[in-house]
């Protein structure tokens, strides 16, 4: 057993990871997880068929892109290609991995859209279900970037952290007036969606209702820039809180997308406040990647996680590195209880999750407490 730090002989044998780039590692290993925490297995053909995945990615195997690149630079022969190099580095191939190993015959597809992958993967999933073409979904996202070529590609786009390199543990911080970009992380975030009558029928545990999704496009004329006053990301929560039949004043906390870039920071605020229309402090919102970083693709399945457990737990995560809160916009604009530092008790019973990616893609989740 491994003392932290990643280790694949943990979660696969010595075949699945040779077979498997390093996102389809880390979704087998987060699927498997999520499956057994939900006492879950399809044993029949007919679970087998009811049971779908919905596992997506916002890059892929960069790893592997780079170094074949490299080889076929260096010895310009097909041969010193790898015959697993296409199959390693295809996004669905994630889901397809996970598939195979539990069984898994229902709808299988893999959504790509930035940093917004992930939230897509559990709305997809959600409609599935809701169309009736599945009784249980495996959802989520996967991302393997912390790679030299990432860093930077996004270093060059000006989008990451740079004033704190001698201090990295306080570089991501977002929604603080001090925060200049974000802090590239990797991993996945699976979660099991199911429908309640099956859900019932075998005496599921169950953590939290899916009840809302909302997704939306900025379509301005910035391929990484959001809309500045938030209105494709309030055009989501909207949505989100339209599907679950809940006002928003019945929101008691947001998961943030908030990467800690000076811009995106502001129009998320600016689209909670929209939304929400509490009066001052009492909108709840915090970033937890302030605490793991930016997951990229992955990101929204991870925060989909923190926003279920602030439901079930009634705890507020906290949204670390965050002294003073501000920053591009007027001081009156940041009138939010962000959460700073510290996690807050706090009954939650309604939760929205945000994520947007560039090309300007948005997605919102609404969560409610699960009541019989």
């Amino acid at each position: 057993m491994s003392t932290g730090a990643w280790d694949p002989q943990d979660h696969l044998t010595r075949s699945e990871t040779h077979r498997m780039a390093l996102f389809s590692q880390y979704a087998v290993a987060a699927a498997t997880e999520a499956l057994h925490d939900a006492s879950y297995q399809a044993l029949t053909p007919a679970q087998q068929d009811a049971t779908g995945v919905v596992v997506g990615s916002g890059i892929g195997s960069l790893s592997d892109i780079y170094s074949t690149s490299l080889t076929y630079a260096s010895s310009h022969s097909y041969r010193k290609i790898s015959p697993l190099f296409v199959p390693r580095l295809l996004i669905n191939l994630a889901a397809a991995h996970i598939a195979m190993r539990h069984v898994l015959r229902g709808p299988n597809l893999s959504p790509t859209t930035a940093c917004t992958t992930g939230a897509h993967a559990l709305g997809d999933a959600f409609h599935h279900i809701a169309l009736g073409q599945a009784d249980v979904m495996v959802a989520g996202a996967s991302e393997a970037c912390v790679h030299p070529l990432a860093v930077a590609g996004f270093a060059r786009a000006r989008s990451l952290s740079t004033a704190f390199n001698g201090a990295p543990r306080q570089a991501s911080r977002p929604f603080d007036a001090a925060r200049d970009g974000f802090v590239i992380a990797e991993g996945a975030g699976v979660l099991v969606l199911e429908a309640l009558e099956h859900a019932r029928a075998r005496g599921a545990r169950v953590y939290a209702e899916l009840a809302g999704y909302g997704a939306s496009c900025d379509a301005g004329s910035s391929m990484t820039a959001p809309d500045g006053d938030g209105r494709g990301a309030a055009s989501a929560m909207a949505k989100a809180l339209r599907g679950a039949g809940v006002a928003g004043a019945q929101v008691d906390y947001v998961n943030a997308h908030a990467t800690g870039t000076r811009l995106g920071d502001v129009a998320e605020n600016r689209a909670v406040r929209r939304v929400l229309r509490r009066e001052r402090g009492t909108v709840n919102v915090s970033s937890t990647k302030g605490a793991v970083g930016h997951l990229l693709g992955a990101a929204g399945a991870v925060e989909a996680i923190f926003t279920v457990l602030a439901i079930k737990e009634g705890v507020l995560p906290p949204t670390l590195n965050l002294s003073r809160a501000g920053g591009d916009g007027e001081d009156g604009e940041w009138d939010c209880n962000y959460v700073p530092l510290t996690a807050q008790k706090h009954d939650v019973r309604v939760a929205l999750t945000n994520s947007f990616g560039f090309g300007g893609t948005n997605a919102s989740l609404c969560f409610k407490r699960f009541e019989e």
